[in-house]
């Protein structure tokens, strides 16, 4: 099969499987039943990034992780008013409108702003609290920064996705931005230097000061549409009973001041509390749980793409022209997109036909799928790397083609490719990291509950650091006994 056909082949592929994913939008005279559709279900299920106090942050109470602020308050509100279950899905903030247009969730409540951008994809309810644009900054440099003028030509760092990236953006023209999806992060970078300010919202700036003595927060004088700033529910386009419920549930919020004389004094309380017993060790059964599903999602990944790399391999080496052709077009797809692409699109794309595909199940069949490419060309390697003459010697013995790839050709490959696959299994438990992008609780998603819940950036990423290296050492021990005995064999 030449060139020319293998690319159309690949182009036919790939139509088959994106174009029944893509959006399909409720028409005007279509009947509107995304608030039928929730009460049906039973429950709401919101989207948020909890990593911004006090609109949303987690805690520890005993062993678990309990999700609390301004936002996580008014999600339980709109709940207990629609007479459902709250189910919150902490993810990155910039998946969060991602997560909502495939369904995956029914709102974002996240302090998100709405912008004409974001209104062109998504409904709004009212705007529930509004605060100033902030610049958190050193300690240290409080008295050289004090007005937006003082820095101009600074590197800024602003959440990826968020008004305060589009207003840096406007207002510093000559400054670098550095976009990152957490918050704990820019607050990382902004202390060791990579930055100069982290643009915040009000509240947000003022928590993180209050929590961190080498932080301050100052207003340097952003303009802003005030009809932008304020924080409001995001829904599906094309949810008018939804909206309108929500808007019931705010006025009532409003007209009660709930926001300022309860919400917030009880975030307070919580950030304070936390606090005072915040200790990074106090947070070990965080870690434990995060090695349990990096270790999950290890072990499925290993196991489910060593089976389809099998086939795959043997598809390439085929003589057959179409098995062929598929399993290039799949490894070469795969192999030449990242792998957090591939995370989210299983999640957000294939998740969007099939709606109850939970985050965990997504991350584990978009890291076997990506591992099963490797593997195969690792399989495909070792088998060509054996002598033609064992399989015409298997062959002059009666061995048909089956029983010669069984017992000559796939035990001396075996003993060739081992330390190969052994390093593409170590590989996927770092790799593995990459699912907490939708909200997989594996260590590195852990060791962000513990930055946003400790205000500790450095420290938990340092212990993530060993447990990976204790994770990865260990298991390249083992391979290597498995080698030395394959060797001996």
């Amino acid at each position: 099969m030449n060139k020319a056909k293998k690319m159309l082949l690949l182009v036919v592929m790939l139509l088959a499987v994106f174009v029944p994913l893509l959006p399909t939008h409720i028409h005007a005279d279509q009947t509107d039943d995304s608030l039928e559709q929730i009460k049906k279900s039973g429950k709401l299920v919101v989207g948020t990034s909890a990593d911004y106090p006090p609109y949303e942050f987690t805690v520890k109470e005993g062993d678990k992780t309990k999700y609390v602020g301004i936002d996580i308050e008014i999600a339980k509100k709109l709940a207990k008013d629609l007479g459902v279950k709250l189910e919150i899905k902490n993810m990155a903030f910039d998946s969060l409108l991602v997560a909502l247009e495939t369904h995956k969730i029914d709102a974002i409540i996240s302090a998100m702003n709405p912008t004409p951008e974001r209104k062109a994809s998504v409904d709004f309810s009212d705007v529930y609290y509004t605060g100033k644009q902030y610049m958190l900054i050193n300690k240290k440099d409080v008295t050289k920064y004090r007005k937006l003028a003082d820095f101009k030509g600074q590197p800024i760092g602003a959440q990826t996705g968020s008004l305060q990236y589009s207003l840096v953006k406007e207002q510093l023209p000559g400054s670098e931005i550095k976009g990152l999806s957490k918050l704990n992060n820019l607050v990382i970078a902004l202390q060791s230097g990579k930055v100069t300010g982290v643009a915040m919202e009000e509240p947000t700036a003022k928590a993180y000061a209050a929590n961190n003595s080498q932080v301050v927060a100052i207003d340097p004088g952003f303009v802003s549409d005030t009809s932008q700033t304020g924080s409001a529910i995001a829904f599906a386009k094309n949810s008018p009973a939804l909206v309108a419920a929500a808007n019931k549930t705010l006025d009532q919020i409003k007209a009660e001041n709930l926001i300022d004389t309860k919400y917030v004094p009880e975030a307070a309380k919580y950030m304070e509390t936390s606090t005072k017993n915040n200790t990074v060790l106090s947070y070990w059964t965080y870690f434990a749980k995060g090695i349990e599903y990096t270790l999950i999602i290890t072990v499925a990944a290993v196991f489910f793409g060593f089976i389809l790399g099998i086939l795959l391999s043997l598809m390439r080496l085929s003589n057959s022209k179409v098995m062929h052709s598929l399993a290039v077009c799949y490894i070469e797809f795969v192999r030449g997109t990242p792998l957090m692409v591939q995370v989210m699109f299983v999640y957000f794309g294939i998740g969007a036909l099939i709606q109850s595909l939970p985050a965990l199940i997504a991350g584990i069949i978009a890291t076997s799928l990506n591992s099963a490419a490797y593997i195969a060309e690792v399989i495909r390697s070792g088998i060509e790397s054996i002598p033609v003459g064992q399989t015409e010697a298997a062959r002059s013995l009666g061995m048909d083609q089956k029983d010669t790839y069984r017992y000559v050709i796939i035990p001396q490959a075996l003993k060739n490719i081992w330390p190969a696959l052994g390093n593409e299994f170590v590989t996927l438990i770092k790799e593995s990291s990459i699912v907490s992008i939708i909200g997989v609780g594996d260590l590195m998603y852990q060791t962000q509950l513990v930055q946003s819940s400790t205000y500790k950036g450095v420290l938990p990423l340092f212990v993530a650091m060993v447990i990976y290296f204790v994770m990865t050492f260990s298991l390249s021990k083992l391979l290597n006994v498995f080698e030395r005995k394959l060797n001996h064999g």
